[in-house]
């Protein structure tokens, strides 16, 4: 199939490139053909954030955004940052918190829901969307140009051979084509490499935010409360923070973001998050509520000295596929919206001159010019800062943000990629977690049932080892098996036949948050896309 421009994922940065192409295009008076591939069930099904919205991007967008119906309704009324120990909690007063941690004129909103709404205006555009098509592979020309992608054939065996379902895959040829993935895309990954984008920057880190959404006692709601916070259940060196986002309809979402430079291979994300629920001023807002939905997924920290090298032959990368994440602000969406825009921008362009299959310049050139660019710039030292641990960090980022205003003169440095971090098992002590009660905490399997996953049982597994014998000879024997605990869906376990230990790859469990990806310290876990509409499917997410 030929399109003019091929998009690759429904989240905020894909929707936005292929609407804004179809709206420059009707301006111009032009016929431009849009498809946008998304591997979940429908779209939003894997998106997942916070998530406290900056409608900035979106007003540009859309101006009349709410006239149209965007479904941002509830607005921040009170922030609140905390500092936690154990038992206690220190509020930052108001006029000593940064601007970047100032929520006013914001949503506490469905990220996934705000996709769905996206998609129904990409429609009315005249915006291709396929939900449940996996882009599979890039598609090269004879020259080393992107040209689009191919999308995975359906009905293949977990034994590789062709079942009784088989469906081949389709090639879809674009002028241009541009990935949106979210976080470590596999195939940005891909593009990365092939095209050495990476080259002079620094390397990219992340976190893993884990997420819980809860209908609360309606007494207990405070709609619009934004409440941050760093410390407790993570120690003074590990990377992190927590949230609670008072949504509408009494619904909160709360959740924990670890950083994945942590060194301790002791340390698991997902009960981490569970004790952060237990800390009493947090809690009394849960007690008597009900969980209804849980997710996880990698988030891109690196910020703007991390970003990649935006567009080549054929093709850019948008969003956090190449990292536009405001770690400061705990923000994306906005990022990618705007990202999206500019590279939707250059597209149109190009277009209309005749061009095809070289690079967009004229995007990175926008976006250097951008006001997205002004404000990664003032939060680029952010994470660096935080990187030096808890007490130093926030007092730098406070001398960062509120004297220099995050325009310091110098510019610092991430040390290395995460999978470089963890020390030896030997040199770390085992973390002991309490067990769930069920009620408040759980485990993960049971977290897993409620992110509505699933996969066709009978297909190879998306999560493929370069050397099946590095999980046992290194990862067991060195760092005590970190792929059992940083997963947050139970896919990895060692189990022994006899006097043998082996890994066990549960993939039907994976909610795709590609923290195996990013994280296995041998880089030896490969994340795959899987058959098409296979994944978590997250309601109000």
């Amino acid at each position: 199939m030929q399109y003019d421009v091929v998009v690759v994922g429904g989240g905020p940065a894909g929707l936005a490139t292929a609407i804004r192409v179809k709206q420059l295009a009707e301006e111009k008076g032009a016929e431009v053909s849009v498809c946008l591939l998304e591997k979940g069930s429908e779209i939003g099904a894997h998106i997942l954030s916070g998530a406290v919205i900056d409608p900035r991007a979106l007003a540009e967008l859309f101006p009349d955004w709410q006239e149209r119906g965007a479904p941002l309704h509830q607005p921040v009324t009170e922030d609140r940052f905390l500092f936690l120990s154990e038992s206690g909690a220190t509020k930052v007063p108001d006029w000593l918190l940064p601007r970047c941690f100032r929520n006013h004129g914001y949503y506490a909103a469905s990220l996934g829901n705000l996709c769905r709404w996206l998609g129904t205006q990409a429609e009315a555009l005249g915006v291709e969307i396929y939900p449940g098509f996996a882009a599979a592979e890039v598609l090269f020309d004879g020259e080393g140009r992107v040209y689009g992608v191919a999308t995975g054939d359906a009905g293949i065996g977990r034994n590789g051979e062709r079942t009784a379902r088989y469906a081949p895959g389709m090639e879809l040829h674009a002028k241009y084509t541009v990935f949106a993935e979210g976080c470590r895309g596999h195939l940005g990954k891909a593009l990365q490499e092939r095209f050495n984008l990476r080259e002079g920057r620094d390397p990219a880190v992340y976190g893993i935010g884990l997420k819980e959404l809860w209908d609360v006692d309606p007494a207990k709601h405070r709609p619009g409360l934004v409440i941050h916070g760093a410390g407790w259940p993570l120690d003074g060196d590990t990377y992190g923070g927590s949230w609670m986002y008072h949504l509408e309809g009494n619904q909160v979402s709360v959740g924990l973001v670890v950083g994945l430079g942590y060194a301790n291979p002791y340390l698991s994300p997902f009960e981490e998050f569970q004790r952060f629920k237990t800390h009493p001023a947090i809690r009394p807002f849960l007690e008597g509520g009900r969980r209804v939905a849980y997710g996880a997924r990698a988030i891109n920290a690196g910020g703007l000295q991390a970003l990649p090298k935006l567009v080549f032959p054929g093709g850019a990368l948008v969003g956090d596929d190449a990292g536009f994440l405001n770690a400061a602000r705990v923000k994306g969406s906005h990022a990618a919206i705007k990202s999206g825009m500019l590279a939707a921008e250059a597209i149109v362009e190009a277009v209309a001159a005749g061009r095809a299959h070289d690079e967009l310049a004229a995007f990175p050139e926008a976006f250097a010019r951008s006001w997205l660019h002004e404000e990664l710039h003032r939060a680029r030292n952010f994470k660096p800062l935080m990187a030096r641990g808890l007490v130093a960090g926030s007092l730098l980022v406070g001398v960062d943000q509120v004297v220099f205003g995050g325009k310091a003169p110098w510019t610092l440095h991430h040390p290395g990629p995460d999978h470089e971090q963890l020390k030896p098992k030997g040199e770390c002590e085992p973390i002991a977690y309490p067990k769930p009660d069920g009620v408040l905490t759980f485990d993960r399997l049971s977290s897993v049932f409620v992110s509505n996953v699933a996969h066709e049982e009978d297909q190879p597994a998306h999560l493929t080892l370069k050397d099946a014998d590095v999980p046992i000879a290194v990862n067991l024997a060195r760092y005590d098996a970190p792929e059992t605990r940083y997963c947050p869906a139970g896919v990895y376990e060692i189990v022994t036949e006899g006097q043998n230990p082996r890994l066990r790859i549960n993939a039907q469990n994976c909610v795709h948050c590609k923290t195996c990806d990013i994280k296995d310290p041998t880089q030896n876990i490969h994340w795959v896309v899987p058959e098409g509409g296979g994944g978590p499917n997250y309601p109000n997410m």
